[in-house]
């Protein structure tokens, strides 16, 4: 490994681990690169580079944050040779793999080839003319006023489902956990090769979500009775669409590659995260998947 790029979350403090990661690299010869906008808050020895480089130029990248920060690095990565290590800095996430305080030994496994990469699909819409990418997942969401997002949703070029509901989500495995499953979509293995479609809050005759294949392509089509749509892609605003338009979508395998150490499994992080265990279903002394019991 020669290079490691960093991708800092915009508010929390991320100089420890910063740290962490110079003094790892500093007797080894590794260069650490950064978006020069970013470690310019910081007084360290990184080098300031341009968002597009940072993932053409490193051997590995880091995430220091959340798993925002993460779906960002993940973007910066997408289609580059650079797997992404995500380190936590607070919440627990879905997509970090260490704290801060495991964060050398982290990067010795990595540079000694004692890791696996676990891929991950994005999702491509295109939205007037431009291609937008998505790691967890594109919406259209009703905009207050302008009434419901009434939807048709076409797979493979043959009509399918439509939807009067208050947002339609076309989600990754990745964002199953996320927008998606706040509207009662499934939790899906990112080892899953598929996109999910789920209504939020839907009012029509059908309200179930539904599972299609990554290789067929997706269109939303806004029908005439539809409002004003925003057009979220990974939580962030990409743009609006009007009745009689549409946006095409299709499921890229492999956009980008996630580290993973062996320290838990994506089952153990979901049933954390998602406080699973509080189930009335699961009995208190159920065990628990790691050779203990809850």
């Amino acid at each position: 490994m020669h290079s490691v790029g960093l991708v800092l979350h915009p508010r929390r403090d991320s100089a420890p681990a910063v740290a962490a990661v110079l003094d790892w690299a500093a007797n080894r010869g590794i260069e650490i690169l950064g978006i020069a906008d970013e470690i310019g808050r910081l007084d360290c020895a990184a080098v300031g580079v341009l968002p597009a480089e940072l993932g053409r130029r490193s051997d590995l990248m880091v995430s220091l944050g959340g798993d925002g920060t993460m779906l960002r690095a993940m973007r910066l990565a997408d289609g580059q040779r650079a797997p992404v290590l995500g380190v936590n800095l607070g919440k627990l996430g879905f997509l970090a793999e260490v704290d801060v305080p495991d964060l050398p030994d982290a990067l010795s496994a990595i540079d000694g080839h004692e890791f696996t990469i676990e891929p991950r699909l994005a999702v491509d819409a295109v939205l007037g003319g431009q291609t937008v990418t998505a790691f967890n997942d594109v919406a259209v969401v009703r905009v207050p006023g302008d009434g419901s997002a009434v939807v048709a949703v076409r797979v493979a070029g043959q009509p399918f489902v439509s939807y009067s509901a208050d947002a339609v989500i076309v989600a990754t495995p990745t964002g199953s956990t996320a927008y998606s499953f706040s509207a009662g979509g499934p939790i899906t293995s990112p080892a899953v090769e598929a996109l999910l479609v789920t209504p939020a809050a839907p009012h029509s005759a059908y309200s179930r979500g539904v599972v299609l294949s990554v290789h067929d392509e997706v269109v939303l089509d806004i029908l005439p009775s539809s409002g004003r749509l925003a057009v979220e892609v990974d939580g962030e605003v990409a743009g609006y669409v009007q009745p009689g338009d549409r946006i095409e979508l299709r499921g890229r395998p492999s956009a980008a590659r996630v580290v993973r150490l062996g320290l838990t499994t994506f089952y153990q992080r979901a049933r954390r995260k998602l406080r699973l265990t509080d189930s009335a279903e699961i009995p208190p002394s159920a065990p628990d998947g790691a050779g203990g019991w809850t």
